[in-house]
Order: structure tokens, then sequence, then C-alpha cells
């Protein structure tokens, strides 16, 4: 079951479709990060405006490096420690789609921990987008049987796993000031 779903959720994302799938937060729309097509889809099923950013999830700290060159000591001593889920939102990064990077030219990204998440990502090769399975203005799923019928309709494919799991807890999110301080945005 766990490979079959690996790889029917590959097949979407190299066709540049859209993906519902457990994370380890919420269940995520998500799609090939570097693709704006795709990306413009997941805005298009959110209705939300494009200048709103979505949140990437990489499969750890080689994959990061590939799209943000420049990881200060501090920052990679808190991703070799971090055992929570952790969104850091980082100046500057290179070969993403530019409709996930925010008009201040940040992007937030997440070394996912969850075994799905992961080796999908490994496997792909590249980033996707993670963004709550909701439309814009409206509450956050904690669990799939919260996800709107209209969210379920819209994407291209479902992943069959985690079904039953209730996520009460989103990501910790820092930020990266230009002086390459952290700043912690949510705990």
């Amino acid at each position: 079951m766990f490979t079959s779903e690996i790889n029917s959720a590959l097949k979407v994302l190299k066709t540049e479709q859209i993906l519902l799938y457990p994370t380890d937060t919420v269940w995520g729309i998500g799609c090939d990060a570097t693709s704006f097509e795709a990306v413009a889809k997941v805005f298009k099923i959110k209705q939300r405006s494009e200048s709103k950013s979505l949140i990437i999830l990489v499969d750890g700290i080689e994959m990061l490096k590939q799209f943000i060159p420049t990881i200060s000591p501090e920052i990679m001593s808190v991703l070799e420690q971090v055992y929570n889920p952790t969104t850091i939102i980082y100046n500057h990064p290179i070969g993403l789609a530019k409709n996930v990077v925010a008009s201040d030219d940040t992007v937030a990204i997440r070394i996912v921990q969850n075994e799905f998440c992961k080796q999908l990502i490994s496997e792909f090769g590249k980033p996707i987008v993670s963004t709550s399975a909701n439309s814009s203005g409206y509450a956050t799923p904690k669990s799939f049987k919260e996800i709107e019928q209209s969210i379920l309709d819209s994407v291209d494919y479902v992943v069959d796993l985690q079904r039953e799991v209730v996520n009460e807890k989103s990501s910790t999110i820092l930020k990266v000031a230009e002086n390459g301080e952290l700043i912690v945005l949510r705990s």
C-alpha cells in the first residue's frame, strides 16, 4: 500500500497535477514547487491570492541547500537539532517557481519528518508545496474527515494513507532576518 501510494503520488507530481496528502503537521495540498503552472493551480484551489506565500517541503538539508545557497552555521545548528516540525522563512531562494516566493523574496521551507513525505520528495527529487487542505479563510482541518468536499473534488489525487490521524499541532515558524538573526514567529 505504502509503495503504491508513493508511485501514484509521483505520477501526479511529475505531470504538474495536484495532490492531497498527509504531512508531518496537517493534510496538505501539494504540487511540484518548481512548476509555476502547478503552483498557480494550488492558489486557485485555495481561492487564495498569490501574494500570500506557501510552505515548501524538502527531504533534508542537502535538498534545502539547492534552493537556499547560503545557510548560516546558526541555522544549520537549529536544523540538526530540531525534532518537531519547524518551518523556516529564508531570504533569496533560487530555483523555485516564482509564485511560491513571497514579494519580499522569501520562502518558507520545512525539512519534512513524515515518512511518506520524506520518501515521496526523495524519489521525486524536487521540493513540493504544502499548504493546508482548506479554502482561504476557512479553518485548517485537523484530520482527513474535516477536509471540505470542494477541496477533495478539486485535486487530481488523494493519498490513501493516514486518514484516521488527527493532528492538532502546526509547525513552529522561524524567520531569518536580513542580518542572519533567527526570529520566532510561531512556537
